[in-house]
């Protein structure tokens, strides 16, 4: 079978001073380059506005940095616990700028996918500027006026600085700046619990570090409480410092470090570190845009969009972090696959989130799809539970990594809500059950599949079965297989 390389987009024409195109993309993240590429391919005349790196946030200072960091974290762990196999474990020594060149290394590696080349060759015209509204129907860039007949607005999310007294006269770190440190912090305090300061905490005293870990209410706060709890224990055991329903009063400087300040009756009322991570929530990059000027209405939580990702200006969409729905590339990817379908096609679409995952990337992985046990009463739904221990799995025996479960909300009638996997590489496993749910399959159809043994996905198929025990194995069936047993010649 041939493979032939996609044809170019059709090269927006210039008049009356002004570029014309089909479509025209602000923000070269996930989002924008996806709705780009496809776009151009099915052979729309494109124009993509970038005032910053082609990549966005998640090749540049997102998921793909921290998924290096959390692999060379992960290679120390393996070498530090190697003794409970009976290979000689010991404490590793730590080259932080090697680690750092691993980082920066991947991110080299996948930068030339989102190239300004590479989307040019596709046919997109790209405009490496600030983009701005002038009108409903036009956009200033770079001295550049673009006209075009439909907008896309994916200019993502930026770290948000919550406000608390000193911190903006304070040193800190955010996820956009932490890969650049070139030196091991001696002390790291995070604040904020949440995916990034999880992944974070972990990560850095797996690579030598002190940590702390400050969240004012509780770590992970959106996920199954069963299973931030262990992995709550284990990011301890490891010897974080976590400190959960800490409101910080004060940050200042403390000679060449930082000092925070919690609210009483707090057990601790002073925290001193080397660095400062701020992971606290992140806020819609809006600013600048000119959105008065296209009638684009806009709130501090995101551009307002409809179902169909629409804003209150018809030629406008606005997709990912910016429309202010779940902050995850893998959304970005979602949206753009929508719009593409609204806006070349002319085909209604509606968001869906009923299979919506997500990962926290730490070791043990805590992945989710669909409705937590708490969403899913919320939402009035009869809710059952089925929960099977990690312990229960001979491969996590064999591997002895047996810290974590599997928990699936279940609605009438065995239909799949929701499932949360806490286990290594669960961000793997958890795909099934999104495909369950969004092809509305009932527990059945895992119960009865086949698994590979011995794998940790087994645990999905076990967890299914668990479903059916009471009555397979009740007075019914005993009443049933007694009498077949007495009728079979």
């Amino acid at each position: 079978m041939m493979h032939h390389a996609p044809l170019p987009g059709r090269r927006p024409t210039r008049r009356d001073g002004a570029l014309h195109a089909d479509l025209c993309i602000i923000g070269a993240g996930s989002g924008g380059l996806s709705v780009a590429a496809g776009a151009a391919q099915m052979g729309a005349s494109v124009v993509l506005v970038e005032k910053h790196r082609m990549g966005g946030d998640c090749l540049n200072t997102g998921c793909v940095p921290s998924k290096a960091l959390l692999a060379a974290a992960h290679a120390a762990a393996v070498v530090r616990d190697g003794a409970r196999f009976g290979v000689n474990g010991h404490e590793p020594e730590i080259d932080f700028a090697a680690v750092r060149a691993h980082v920066h290394g991947v991110i080299a590696t996948i930068a030339p996918h989102d190239s300004v080349e590479r989307f040019t060759g596709l046919g997109v015209t790209v405009l490496q500027a600030a983009a701005r509204f002038t009108g409903p129907e036009e956009v200033e860039a770079g001295g550049e006026r673009i006209r075009a007949r439909r907008f896309v607005l994916a200019t993502g999310s930026a770290p948000a600085v919550p406000p608390v007294p000193g911190l903006a006269e304070t040193p800190f770190l955010t996820n956009e700046t932490i890969f650049e440190l070139t030196e091991r912090p001696a002390h790291l305090v995070v604040l904020g619990g949440g995916p990034i300061g999880v992944e974070m905490a972990q990560a850095f005293r797996r690579l030598g570090a002190a940590v702390t870990l400050v969240e004012r209410a509780a770590i992970l706060p959106k996920d199954e409480p069963e299973a931030v709890a262990i992995l709550r224990e284990a990011l301890r055991r490891e010897g974080v410092a976590v400190v959960e329903n800490a409101a910080v009063t004060a940050i200042r400087r403390a000679g060449n470090g930082v000092e925070l300040e919690l609210e009483a009756p707090a057990a601790l009322r002073l925290i001193r570190g080397s660095h400062l991570l701020v992971a606290a929530g992140r806020r819609p990059n809006t600013a600048g845009l000119g959105l008065e000027q296209a009638g684009i209405a806009a709130t501090p939580r995101g551009i307002t969009v409809d179902a169909g990702l629409r804003t209150s200006n018809r030629r406008v969409f606005a997709i990912g972090d910016v429309a202010g729905g779940p902050q995850f590339t893998h959304i970005a990817g979602y949206h753009a696959g929508l719009v593409i379908r609204a806006a070349l096609f002319g085909l209604p679409v509606k968001v869906d989130y009923a299979a919506l995952p997500w990962v926290t990337y730490a070791d043990p992985e805590l992945a989710h799809v669909g409705l937590t046990e708490v969403a899913a009463r919320e939402a009035g739904h009869q809710v059952s539970l089925l929960t099977q221990p990690l312990s229960g799995n001979d491969r996590a025996q064999a591997e002895a990594a047996t810290e974590g479960l599997i928990k699936v909300v279940l609605g009438p009638r065995g239909r799949i809500l929701g499932a949360t996997i806490l286990a290594p590489r669960a961000g793997e496993m958890i795909g099934l059950w999104g495909l369950a749910i969004q092809r509305r399959l009932g527990i059945g159809a895992i119960a009865s599949s086949l698994a590979p043994y011995p794998t940790l996905s087994e645990i999905s198929k076990r967890a299914a079965g668990g479903f059916y025990t009471p009555r397979l194995f009740g007075a019914g069936t005993r009443r049933i297989v007694g009498l077949v047993q007495r009728l079979l010649p």
